[in-house]
């Protein structure tokens, strides 16, 4: 069975920085991406980063460009989310989810082509 399972968020002051984790397991293809997404109260849930080993790194969000990058470790399965100058409105939960078809993953966040997701984790920027 294919788990993803986030870590890492908080409580932090604008301007810091915190790094979510997502832990991958049960996957037996190398051919997959995972992606970082985040729901604020009241919003749709909205990708914001991904990377897969065929098509790299998207960005899907431009708010986050300069601020937020997304990295993989292959040996650990585990992707990361390095988030710094945290604003109030990145308050959100932050989902890692996997999809089977990384390059239209590469192209789009349409959540058509995600699943399975991890159960969340919640990052909070107070001002």
């Amino acid at each position: 069975e294919v788990q993803l399972v986030e870590s890492g968020g908080g409580l932090v002051q604008a301007g810091g920085s915190l790094r979510l984790s997502c832990a991958v397991s049960g996957v037996t293809s190398d051919d997959y991406a995972v992606a970082w997404f985040r729901q604020a109260p009241g919003k749709e849930r909205e990708g914001v980063l991904c990377i897969s080993s065929t098509e790299g790194i998207t960005n899907y969000l431009d708010s986050v460009k300069g601020r937020f990058t997304i990295s993989s470790d292959n040996v650990d399965n585990t992707v990361y989310l390095q988030m710094n100058s945290l604003k109030p409105e990145d308050t959100a939960v932050y989902y890692c989810a996997l999809s089977y078809y990384p390059f239209i993953a590469s192209k789009t966040s349409d959540r058509a082509y995600f699943g399975p997701w991890g159960q969340g984790t919640q990052v909070t920027v107070s001002s």
